[in-house]
C-alpha cells in the first residue's frame, strides 16, 4: 500500500511551523520536531506511519500538551494549545483529548472498571457509572470489571485503556502504538475497537504506527517523513 497524505480542511486539528529542539548532553540542541503543516478534520482518522526515532511519541506529547513546543502553532477544537499555561492545557487535555499508551498507563490499585471511571473524572470531574460499564461491555471486559490490571492479559489491559480514553467523550484520540504489545489477534480486535469507537462518536483520531498493516486499515495515511522536516530514523523521539 502506498500512503498518501490528503490535503483537508480542519478545524479540529491545525498545526502550523511546529518546532521542537531538545538539549544534548553535551551540549547545543537537537530538532526532533520541525512540521510545516498537518491537520486533521472533525470525525476524520488519520494513521501517521513511520520508523523508530522520527518523533511520532513527540508529536502525540505536544498535540496533548504534556511537552511545549520550542516554536510553532497547534490550534485543537479552535483553540491554540501552545498559549495555555501548564495547568490549563492539563484542563484541556482532560476534557477534549483521549490517550491510548502503547504502554497502557493503567493504574495497578484500580479495578477495570475504576480506572475507566478515572479517566471520566479527569475531564469533567463527573462519573457516569451507566456509561463507564457500558464502555467495559463495548470492549468485551464487563465480566471483567473488578479485576485489577494484574488479573487481566496484555490483550485485555489494552481494551480497558481504549475505553478509559473514551470515558470523557473526548473531541480528538491518540493513539500511540496500540497494536505493538500484543498479540496478533488481540492487536486486530484493538484496532477495530479503536477505528469503529471513534466512528460511531464522531470523535477525529490520530494513530501513529510503524506497522503498514495497521495504517492501510485508514482511508487517510501520512508518512512522517513527509511532513517532518527534521526526520531521521535514527534520531532522538519515538
Amino acid at each position: 500500500m502506498n500512503c498518501h497524505p490528503a490535503k483537508v480542511n480542519s478545524d479540529m486539528l491545525a498545526i502550523e511551523n511546529l518546532i521542537k529542539r531538545f538539549d544534548q548532553p553535551g551540549g547545543g540542541e537537537l530538532t526532533v520536531l520541525d512540521v510545516p503543516q498537518f491537520n486533521i478534520a472533525v470525525g476524520e482518522q488519520v494513521a501517521l506511519i513511520g520508523q523508530s526515532g522520527g518523533g511520532k511519541t513527540t508529536l502525540l506529547h505536544l498535540i496533548a500538551g504534556m511537552l511545549t513546543a520550542t516554536s510553532g502553532s497547534i490550534r485543537i477544537n479552535n483553540l491554540e494549545l501552545t498559549r495555555l499555561s501548564e495547568q490549563g492545557r492539563d484542563r484541556f487535555r482532560a476534557g477534549t483529548i483521549g490517550y491510548v499508551f502503547q504502554t497502557f498507563n493503567l493504574l495497578p490499585a484500580f479495578s477495570a472498571l475504576e480506572n475507566v471511571k478515572l479517566g471520566m473524572s479527569f475531564g469533567s470531574g463527573s462519573v457516569d457509572a451507566t456509561r463507564a460499564s457500558d464502555l467495559l461491555d463495548r470492549v468485551g471486559l464487563s465480566d471483567r470489571a473488578h479485576y485489577r490490571p494484574n488479573q487481566l492479559s496484555v490483550g485485555q489491559q489494552q481494551r480497558v485503556a481504549i475505553a478509559r480514553a473514551l470515558a470523557g467523550r473526548p473531541k480528538l484520540l491518540l493513539a500511540d502504538e496500540p497494536t505493538a504489545n500484543v498479540d496478533p489477534a488481540s492487536a486486530d480486535t484493538v484496532l477495530n475497537l479503536i477505528i469503529d469507537s471513534c466512528r460511531d462518536e464522531n470523535i477525529s483520531l490520530l494513530m501513529v504506527t510503524h506497522s503498514m498493516d495497521v495504517a492501510q486499515r485508514f482511508q487517510r495515511c501520512d508518512k512522517l517523513e513527509d511532513i517532518n522536516r527534521a526526520f531521521s530514523p535514527l534520531g532522538a523521539g519515538t
